[in-house]
């Protein structure tokens, strides 16, 4: 019950990554028939991505996973600014004289580490600036107006990921695009640098329909690991080095446009197409069927644990969520997360997003945020569902929780 951590490889992928093992194994770089069969099942995937998220085949970067991708969106952001900067100094006129400003970047307090640490790390060295946006405690949500709030003058990207992994609740990036989209006329028409908006697409995909055009986004990451594919990931971008600026930040033998070179590991690749693939052909029954058995869990536990017992962290009034996840907390002194987790004998899940399970009992900063009171939040568990999740893994699961708390609650007198 920890789909969001990670996913199985599809059975599908699988086979499709080890027919490319055998078949595909040229440089896709090389002209002969080898190395033109590693090209050809390259661009394909390129199109099943492309076809998954609404874009065209070349607005999509293969890359290592969502963390490169990731770093690569700030990296070159941060480029970007500078140049235009310099351009600004260059050009005709006192009133392109401006003093050059630090890049400054707008998120929100509840990202993923591999957005949050990079800035974080350009703090600490004095390159960036950053506004780390509080999410509503009614909502659970990145409000639009105070991601607004926090532009400046220096801003050079504002990445607001499109559903948390933790909560499941899904963010208002189309509005917010929009929004920066009409800032943005005024700031280019005062010679002040476009904001770029990025968005992290990981939870998202293959829970629900993903639209490039209709989010308004410049860059979106996508990471195989989270929808049956193989841990390799890519990035989309909106017409990367042409209508939006994309800087390399490895150098190399030219592969992927110079945006990203390295030879291409064709049989991942190959996998992570097939997954895109099965998401553009099914997705509907995906998140059909993921929600149908989040809502049993729910019911379920509400009916074991009682209503006042039972906190479902992930609920919040006229928000969106994710079709598979259940973040929630029994009320109880003895009940922490983790303790209840080490007494249960088949559930596997998470207290919060799996690289943060090492920190021990301290509650997830991710609900804090989301105004969950501390001793809620320290009891958090947070179960998602996966494609082959059924009712009864669910009666299972249920069982087996309950059995935990008893013995933790028998344990405590």
């Amino acid at each position: 019950m920890d789909y969001n951590a990670t996913t199985p490889m599809a059975p599908e992928v699988i086979q499709t990554v080890t027919v490319a093992m055998h078949e595909a194994w040229g440089n896709p770089s090389s002209s002969y028939t080898a190395g033109r069969k590693a090209k050809e099942i390259i661009n394909k995937a390129r199109d099943s991505l492309a076809q998954m998220v609404g874009g065209r085949s070349q607005d999509i970067i293969f890359t290592s996973g969502g963390t490169e991708a990731n770093n690569l969106v700030i990296h070159t952001a941060l480029r970007h600014f500078r140049e235009s900067q310099m351009l600004a100094q260059d050009g005709p006129g006192e009133d392109h004289k401006r003093t050059v400003g630090v890049a400054h970047f707008v998120t929100s307090s509840v990202e993923h580490d591999s957005i949050r640490l990079p800035l974080e790390h350009l703090l600490k060295e004095h390159i960036a600036e950053a506004t780390f946006v509080p999410v509503s405690k009614l909502t659970g949500q990145v409000e639009v107006d105070d991601v607004i709030a926090a532009i400046r003058p220096t801003t050079c990207l504002v990445s607001i990921m499109l559903a948390n992994n933790e909560t499941g609740i899904i963010m208002p990036v189309s509005e917010l695009s929009q929004r920066i989209q009409i800032l943005n006329r005024t700031r280019m028409a005062t010679g002040l640098p476009r904001v770029l908006i990025h968005t992290d697409a990981a939870q998202m995909i293959g829970k629900g329909r993903i639209d490039v055009q209709d989010l308004g986004v410049d860059y979106l990451t996508i990471v195989g690991h989270k929808f049956y594919a193989p841990r390799i990931g890519a990035l989309y971008v909106r017409g990367p080095g042409d209508t939006t600026p994309l800087h390399p930040m490895l150098f190399g033998g030219g592969q992927e446009r110079n945006f990203r070179p390295g030879t291409e590991n064709t049989p991942m690749i190959a996998g992570l197409g097939k997954a895109a693939e099965l998401v553009n052909k099914n997705c509907e029954h995906y998140e059909a069927h993921m929600r149908k058995v989040r809502d049993y869990l729910e019911e379920k536990l509400e009916a074991s644990f009682g209503k006042q017992r039972l906190r479902l962290n992930s609920q919040f009034p006229g928000s969106k969520r994710l079709c598979n996840t259940c973040n929630f907390s029994v009320c109880g002194l003895q009940l922490k997360g983790w303790l209840v987790l080490s007494h249960c004998k088949t559930l596997l899940a998470s207290v919060g997003a799996a690289c943060h399970s090492e920190k021990g009992d301290r509650p997830s900063s991710i609900l804090l945020s989301c105004g969950i009171p501390y001793e809620v939040a320290q009891n958090a568990l947070r179960l998602s569902m996966g494609r082959d999740t059924t009712k009864e893994d669910v009666d299972m699961v249920v069982e087996d929780l309950k059995q935990a708390v008893a013995q933790l609650e028998q344990n405590s007198h």
